[in-house]
């Protein structure tokens, strides 16, 4: 399943990678959430070559959730995350896959066409960048953290919440918040110590459910905000090197 995930994130990256200068929103999922021809295709793609190889698995997807069947095999899967920043070839954006079974992530594949890093995770055998293996960091203060977070597309209460919480990170002497655009490679800079904390809300599964993976097989840890356990359906989460969870969730609760 690993060889499959990884190869179809590579074909769809080609495509992204081709596709940038001739790229065309060809909907809009909200007043500010768009679709581009480039989703559909990147999509299309990722289906044939993991569909080909398990065509009684369940495939649940961001642009098309696909057909059941009675497989307790499930794969999630975000074509093309961090599509503005795409359409505005801003470089920061992935393809995000994950495997479930029975309702638990055991594989995540996310790959930056871009940059060509591959980060990828598989239960109990830790988390890679490029096959080199990855660690959280080892930050112990909030105060010398660098931290992440998206903001949802709905502009009303979440984000004025959400700019609330920032105000008061600062205020306990971080050392800066980033914004990158995409929530699968957000997980995937904490996995690897690039950042050291990371939370956002209304968040969908294809956002996080590789990522989560990632970043508990590289010695981070992921909850929900309100601190229940994590689950692959969770709309707002924390994730972090572990050794600052608790700190964060005392601002976020």
């Amino acid at each position: 399943m690993l060889n499959a995930a990884i190869k179809a994130a590579k074909e769809a990256g080609k495509i992204i990678i081709k596709s940038m200068k001739n790229k065309r929103i060809i909907d809009y999922k909200s007043a500010v959430n768009i679709l581009t021809d480039t989703d559909l295709i990147a999509e299309k793609k990722i289906l044939s070559i993991i569909k080909r190889k398990f065509p009684k698995h369940n495939f649940y997807t961001e642009e098309s959730l696909g057909k059941e069947t009675v497989s307790g095999h499930l794969w999630v899967i975000d074509p093309l995350d961090g599509t503005t920043n795409f359409f505005h070839t801003f470089p920061h954006f992935c393809i995000s896959i994950a495997h479930l079974y029975n309702g638990k992530v055991d594989l995540g594949v996310i790959y930056d066409p871009f940059r060509k890093e591959l980060f990828h995770a598989v239960i109990g055998k830790g988390a890679f960048l490029n096959n080199k293996k990855i660690a959280v960091s080892n930050i112990e203060k909030l105060s010398d953290a660098l931290l992440i977070t998206g903001f949802a597309y709905e502009r009303g209460e979440i984000l004025k919440k959400n700019l609330r919480l920032i105000d008061k990170f600062f205020d306990m002497g971080i050392q800066g918040i980033r914004r990158t655009g995409s929530a699968a490679l957000d997980l995937c800079y904490i996995a690897c110590g690039r950042a050291d904390g990371y939370w956002e809300f209304a968040l969908k599964p294809w956002d996080h459910a590789a990522g989560s993976l990632i970043v508990t097989e590289a010695g981070g840890g992921i909850t929900k905000i309100n601190g229940e356990d994590y689950e692959v359906f969770s709309n707002d989460i924390i994730a972090s090197n572990s050794r600052i969870h608790e700190q964060m969730f005392q601002i976020l609760r």
